[in-house]
């Protein structure tokens, strides 16, 4: 594959990269990632995105760094601060040194490509700043410390909201944007203001979730031939007529999902999360078929147009296919704890 710029960081990337996710336990632990990370380089992968809140992800991820041959000399790693240690506390900028220690400790390396900030739009999550309209706090401090240390190259953002997120890119103070379950088939909230004030810092973007997690890499028509309680008819509306469009075409819902986070005008590499070879293979077939077609792109616009929004109530991982009340969103929330990017 050919590479795309990461901003202005001066490196460059592959327009599909792996999410590592699955590259822990929960996909298989180090022998199936060694698979994956074999085939990821074999098709030209070079960017792989990790987080300590990812399982043992980073830990996998190192070990299986260290076993698999052809390692590109290209490889971009990024990693997140967030979640540890355990209580965690952004305020304290020793806690946030020992964890970049760790991540380079379990990933093998001498200095981390990319440091994300994970989800620092949530204040009521964590209290990264001490000025929140000034975008000011320890971690700030942090970066510049493990910059002139080598221990970093670069420095990120990675969150779920629009408005929350803008301000922070609009600060003009981190590298590289990883936006996650708010670009997609079905959500265009990144791209009102969100998307292009990344490209206006000229920042890197990570495109993250462009499949919801699952929502949009099948089809639900036995469980959305009815409304779900949770479901807004909005939105049971806005699938139908998407299902629809896809019985009019040969294209699948993955493909449609990738080549449309991949052609806007601020990616610069779509993360895809899975310990298959054989979906990292189907996604880099995808990148390389190029934009989606004017009219199938006019007809997902005039879809998506329907919901311009995100319905208040409507949880961000969707819980397609299983039940939303009781033991079954027990089990979801546990699944967004283990890493929601």
């Amino acid at each position: 594959m050919q590479r795309r710029p990461l901003g202005t960081t001066g490196l460059t990337v592959s327009p599909l990269a792996l999410g590592g996710l699955f590259t822990s336990d929960l996909g298989g632990g180090v022998d199936a990632t060694v698979d994956t990370l074999t085939r990821a380089f074999e098709m030209g992968i070079n960017l792989i995105d990790t987080a300590p809140a990812y399982a043992n992800s980073e830990e996998t991820l190192g070990k299986a760094l260290a076993l698999t041959p052809n390692v590109p000399d290209d490889l971009v790693i990024s990693t997140k601060l967030g979640g540890r240690p355990i209580p965690f506390d952004p305020q304290d900028s020793a806690g946030l040194l020992a964890s970049v220690e760790e991540s380079l400790r379990l990933l093998g390396r001498e200095s981390i490509d990319v440091l994300i900030i994970h989800e620092p739009d949530r204040p009521q999550q964590y209290n990264w700043w001490t000025d929140p309209q000034q975008v000011d706090g320890p971690v700030l401090e942090v970066f510049d410390t493990l910059k002139q240390q080598g221990k970093i190259r670069h420095t990120g953002l990675g969150g779920t909201t629009v408005n929350e997120m803008h301000h922070l890119v609009a600060s003009g103070k981190f590298d590289v944007l990883l936006a996650a379950f708010n670009y997609s088939l079905l959500f265009r909230e990144a791209g009102l203001e969100l998307l292009p004030e990344a490209q206006r810092q000229g920042m890197g973007v990570f495109m993250g979730s462009s499949l919801q997690q699952g929502g949009l890499a099948k089809r639900y028509d036995a469980y959305l031939s009815t409304k779900p309680a949770w479901m807004s008819a909005a939105r049971h509306q806005q699938f139908q007529a998407l299902y629809a469009f896809l019985d009019e075409t040969d294209l699948t819902l993955p493909s449609l999902g990738v080549r449309l986070a991949a052609q806007h005008p601020a990616a610069s590499t779509v993360l895809l999360g899975t310990s298959k070879p054989s979906h990292l293979q189907a996604g880099v077939e995808d990148v390389q078929k190029g934009p989606l077609p004017t009219d199938v792109m006019q007809r997902l616009d005039e879809i998506a147009a329907m919901v311009p929004y995100r319905p208040f109530e409507e949880p961000m991982v969707l819980p397609m296919g299983m039940p939303y009340f009781g033991t079954g969103m027990a089990n979801l929330g546990q699944g967004i704890q283990v890493g929601k990017l």
